[in-house]
């Protein structure tokens, strides 16, 4: 029992003493501020984008043809700048660049976590449109509902069911990419940690802290959205 006395001792004297565990708790409040809004964020915007991209809406109006088509160019070139570079480059162009005029560094990194998940979302919600069958679309039209009704009441509740694992890891994988967040300067779990590491020396005890929080939150969000999944599946079996 020696080396879990040893362990113990050495856990005590790098979170404990001096209230260091409490910077791992600072930053993981940060942590899930950014995640949090950053998936609410990136889910209106993958949902509008998504939505063009699949041409969900069909105005008769010409006017409004002309705007459909150049929101549709833009949420191209937006899906392919920030799918086609690093999170970390977007981050710090967003703060070093862009929003210059705001100081409060969590407040950049929801924003551009926001924008980034936004782009990867848009794809997974584009693609759960496009896998449910075009039947579906005729038995609406059929109903005498209009492309738009039948794609909002018919189409999306079905994609959003098949596209909910895929959701579910964009998620996932959200809240761990914001681990970044520290090159701007930000107290996020990841630099509560390694604050830590720099004060006491220790390495070992301080991230394997942090790895063990970041795995103790994914296995919960990856229950939650199984829950969910489930609660779908018996309202189809019903």
């Amino acid at each position: 029992m020696t080396w879990l006395t040893n362990a113990f001792h050495q856990f005590y004297e790098t979170m404990i003493v001096d209230d260091r565990y409490m910077q791992i708790i600072w930053g993981l409040g940060n942590t899930l501020m950014i995640t949090v809004f950053a998936i609410l964020m990136g889910t209106v915007i993958g949902t509008i984008i998504a939505m063009i991209k699949a041409k969900v809406f069909s105005p008769r109006n010409a006017i409004l043809k002309v705007i459909l088509k150049i929101l549709d160019v833009i949420g191209t070139v937006y899906l392919t700048v920030i799918r086609g570079t690093p999170m970390i480059l977007q981050l710090m162009i967003m703060y070093y660049v862009i929003l210059t005029n705001i100081s409060d560094g969590v407040t950049v990194a929801c924003i551009a976590f926001g924008i980034n998940s936004g782009a990867y979302v848009a794809e997974v919600i584009r693609t759960g449109i496009l896998s449910v069958d075009k039947g579906q679309m005729e038995a609406g039209r059929s109903l005498g509902l209009t492309q738009t009704t039948t794609m909002f009441k018919i189409i999306f509740p079905q994609a959003l069911k098949n596209v909910l694992p895929a959701l579910g890891n964009e998620f996932i994988a959200l809240l761990k990419e914001t681990s970044v967040a520290g090159y701007i300067g930000i107290h996020d779990l990841t630099k509560g940690s390694d604050i830590i590491r720099t004060g006491t020396y220790d390495s070992f005890t301080p991230l394997i802290s942090a790895g063990l929080v970041y795995l103790v939150l994914v296995i919960g969000l990856t229950s939650l959205l199984g829950c969910l999944e489930r609660r779908l599946r018996k309202s189809d079996i019903r």
